[in-house]
């Protein structure tokens, strides 16, 4: 008889709760999945910018011209001066740049399946469905887009389902924030209680992590203990993106998070981006929350910094922090399909790719 609560799992336990079903051809869930897709590119520009902890390859594609613009000065200090243009003059490009982040959380394959769909596009027109996506091709071909598919390749080797799709909110804490010693589930937030996720207390290190055991969203950005953050804000650094996404996934319907510690507007600008998404979501009848609060930094403890903050303060940049449901089962949980969940990614992708072309008001 299944426990009806479960608080600890082992990972002999854990392997043995993955369905037998196969995921989808279009689904991409894995790193050899992802380094197929990466391998049959042929429009799009591939670059290797780091390696992680465990030796995997941090990898960037890129589509349209880099417009190298003259930069005197790094942003902060530019700003200081009253003159962000010292940093970069982006209403001197000719295409606004957009900046793709895949899962820093290995476990939140959903934005990796995304968006090599997204790449899918930009190269035959056709999503891995064989689906024509003509506005999302028409879109990108207007923008510069930098995408970088997996954001923490040692959690997603450490991920064996490909989906969470079906299982449950405790497969959900086993794969993505690991176990205690005593193999008690950890779950969110506390798994933030401790960081980086090492020592005898550790069980199952969670797909949140690298080999090192840090979680690449919440690291020492100003001295950072992995490889992952810094190598994203290089490129946040170097691109100056207009919008920078973040794709992550929970268990509820899908929404955009209020960006922190980032100027009021650039909030409403994140919230405008939420209202096109939600009713582009509307029209696929895929089920969604309110558009985020705008509101300044307050409370104890005070809201959290994480790496779509540290992006704004590395270029100004407009941050969009997804959640995408993971489809698990159980009544409060949004239990989309694999093909809604696409559905929900490829939309996220039409709301931002708009917005970076012509703003709406916020």
């Amino acid at each position: 008889m299944a426990r009806a609560s479960i608080d600890t799992m082992t990972y002999e336990e854990a392997i043995g709760r993955i369905p037998d079903d196969p995921v989808p051809e279009f689904w991409v869930g894995g790193l050899k999945a992802l380094e197929e897709r990466l391998q049959a590119l042929d429009r799009g520009s591939l670059t290797e910018l780091a390696v992680s902890p465990g030796g995997r390859p941090i990898q960037q594609v890129t589509y349209g011209e880099f417009e190298d613009l003259e930069s005197r000065a790094n942003f902060n200090s530019a700003v200081a001066s009253r003159d962000p243009t010292h940093y970069a003059d982006t209403d001197e490009r000719t295409k606004p740049v957009v900046f793709f982040i895949g899962p820093v959380h290995g476990h939140e394959v959903e934005g990796l399946t995304g968006l090599c769909n997204l790449l899918s596009i930009f190269e035959t027109g056709r999503d891995l469905r064989g689906r024509a996506q003509p506005t999302l091709r028409e879109l990108a071909d207007e923008c510069r887009i930098v995408v970088l598919p997996c954001g923490n390749p040692d959690g997603l080797a450490r991920f064996k389902p490909d989906s969470l799709r079906g299982l449950t909110l405790a497969d959900l804490k086993f794969w993505g924030q690991g176990t205690w010693a005593d193999d008690s589930l950890i779950g969110w937030p506390d798994a933030k209680q401790q960081h980086p996720m090492t020592g005898d207390n550790v069980g199952f290190l969670g797909c949140y992590f690298n080999d090192d055991g840090v979680n690449p969203m919440h690291d020492e950005f100003f001295d950072p203990v992995g490889v992952e953050a810094p190598t994203i804000l290089g490129t946040v650094r170097r691109e100056a993106p207009d919008v920078t996404v973040s794709l992550h996934s929970h268990g509820y319907a899908p929404t955009l998070h209020r960006p922190k510690y980032v100027p009021l507007e650039l909030q409403a600008a994140s919230r405008s981006i939420n209202r096109t998404y939600n009713a582009l979501l509307a029209d696929h009848d895929i089920p969604r929350l309110y558009p985020h609060d705008v509101a300044g930094e307050s409370g104890r403890p005070p809201p959290y910094f994480n790496l779509v903050s540290a992006a704004y303060h590395i270029s100004g940049t407009t941050g969009v922090l997804h959640e995408c449901p993971h489809g698990l089962a159980g009544e409060e949980m949004c239990q989309l399909s694999h093909e809604g969940i696409l559905d929900a990614q490829l939309t996220l992708y039409e709301a931002v790719l708009r917005h970076a072309i012509e703003p709406a008001e916020p």
